[in-house]
């Protein structure tokens, strides 16, 4: 052989030695860095939008209060209260203070209150599905969360406007539709470009933005006790000045942009990740997706490319054609309807407390971030499947012993308030959970629309939950209990998915689970 072919075949060899073919996972844990300064900044803003996702859901907590009425006659001169001013009663903070108190919504009216609030979640329901496939397909992450977030502001500011009842209830009802998918696209946003070691600590601190934001609404809430129409203008502005002025610096998710087949776009956020960190990708990586080799011939990219084109997105029925999918989205739908209903009946329960209900909601919404602390400390040592067993049991139990703890006298009902906050704490516990166990049991093609199904589930366990509530004083506990027991059940049918890698493909992932299991 001559000395011309040598050196041609020596560089071949140097060519495919130096270009190298990564997932996203081995690129961030190799070269770009799993959480450093870019990916924290970027965690910020975008979990940020978790506190505009409460300042609309929680809203209705103090915009549909029922206000105190006076007698201006004095005590024993006025007539029935369900009459209100025609019997001489009086609303002490003027009946713009609230609806209940505008549109008379008391007595054999009261019911339109729970009304409102179950129909804004069942347009929560339906929007997860849809933005949920949306944000997999050409909307994608960033874009479906900027939709979802102006919706959010319009609709909210127009509920401010609503002339009657029955308005107020189609805008929250749209309004529900766009605030169900928002903690949902910022969740896959904020933790689809963190490392496979990082990703499970921080996850777990996306529920502190929801607990702020509670906190702040009740901040906000009591300062304008006086108009339930400027209460709604002053918590849609901010998702207004979030679109305006965050979301223009937040990158799309390189994952979506690989499985779309941008790879050159995945690529350069890729890189953006590694400078910001300090560190560099070389010149000679590219990215592929799960379900395509490291062959770095032509051909061969070709043909992956090719036969990977169609996996570029896909829909909840690709989750159903697949048996491994298939069953965890079941299972999963089911964990978090029975977690839905545990978390928000404990929720409403507080407001049964009799004090003054800004500092009820503070309170509660305070409790829960130690059940976040815990969880964000043992995720990474336990794993997923033992804490979500765990909590749901710690719920489950302690909602049990509530429900045979009869509240006849002072002692009793504190023992059985005391059950609810380890049964709230336990299930505040699990739904943080939830959102980054469910996250890693699907790959980045399904993602977003498989967690649209658990969120609508989700949100169907919220519209249960007051029904659950108005059953009396001991039934609540016994049906919080079962629900948190089952649930904990079935949590052990899931595979554990702690520092296994985040699928990019249906066929990456059936792959996956074939080399775990020989």
């Amino acid at each position: 052989m001559s000395t011309e072919a040598l050196l041609g075949v020596g560089a071949d060899v140097a060519g495919a030695a130096t270009s190298r073919r990564l997932s996203i996972d081995d690129a961030l844990t190799q070269h770009a860095g799993e959480f450093g300064r870019w990916q924290l900044r970027h965690f910020v803003l975008v979990t940020a939008a978790w506190a505009l996702e409460a300042l609309h859901t929680m809203v209705i907590i103090f915009a549909d209060r029922e206000p105190a009425m006076w007698c201006p006659a004095g005590e024993g001169r006025c007539g029935d209260q369900c009459a209100g001013a025609a019997a001489g009663w009086e609303w002490v903070q003027g009946s713009a203070s609230s609806t209940v108190a505008e549109w008379g919504l008391v007595c054999g009216q009261r019911y339109k209150v729970g009304l409102a609030q179950a129909i804004f979640f069942a347009g929560g329901m339906v929007g997860a599905g849809v933005f949920g496939h949306l944000s997999d397909s050409f909307l994608g992450r960033k874009g479906a969360l900027l939709v979802a977030c102006i919706l959010n502001a319009v609709f909210g500011l127009l509920t401010a406007l609503a002339p009657n009842y029955w308005v107020y209830v189609a805008l929250r009802l749209i309004t529900g539709f766009s605030t169900g998918s928002v903690g949902l696209c910022s969740f896959v946003l904020a933790n689809e470009p963190i490392g496979p070691s990082r990703r499970g600590m921080a996850s777990m601190f996306t529920f502190y933005f929801f607990s702020g934001g509670i906190a702040i609404l009740a901040g906000i809430a009591a300062l304008f006790q006086s108009s339930w129409r400027l209460l709604y203008v002053v918590t849609s502005l901010p998702s207004l000045v979030y679109v305006l002025t965050v979301l223009p610096f937040v990158s799309e998710s390189p994952r979506w942009y690989l499985v779309r087949r941008r790879a050159d776009d995945a690529l350069r956020v890729l890189r953006e990740i590694a400078t910001a960190n300090g560190r560099r990708i070389p010149d000679g990586v590219t990215l592929k997706l799960d379900d395509e080799g490291d062959d770095v011939d032509g051909d061969k990219d070709v043909e992956d490319s090719s036969t990977a084109a169609s996996s570029s997105s896909g829909s909840i029925i690709d989750v159903f054609r697949s048996r491994t999918t298939r069953v965890r989205l079941v299972l999963s739908v089911l964990i978090n309807l029975f977690c839905s209903v545990v978390y928000y009946g404990l929720s409403l329960n507080v407001v049964n407390l009799k004090t003054n209900l800004y500092i009820s909601v503070v309170v509660n919404s305070l409790a829960e971030m130690p059940a976040y602390v815990l969880t964000a400390l043992l995720l990474d040592r336990f794993g997923r499947k033992p804490l979500g067993i765990g909590t749901m049991l710690l719920s489950g139990v302690f909602c049990t012993i509530g429900s045979f703890i009869p509240g006849d006298d002072g002692t009793m009902r504190l023992v059985r308030m005391a059950s609810g906050v380890v049964g709230i704490f336990g299930m505040a516990a699990t739904y943080n959970l939830l959102f980054i166990y469910s996250a890693e049991l699907f790959p980045t093609v399904v993602r977003n629309a498989a967690l649209g199904c658990t969120s609508q589930a989700a949100q169907m366990g919220a519209i249960l939950a007051p029904m659950v509530v108005v059953l009396g004083e001991r039934v609540p506990f016994a049906v919080f209990g079962v629900s948190g027991i089952i649930g904990g059940l079935l949590v052990f049918y899931l595979p554990e998915t702690m520092n296994k890698p985040l699928y990019d493909t249906m066929a990456g992932l059936e792959e996956g689970e074939k080399t775990l299991l020989k």
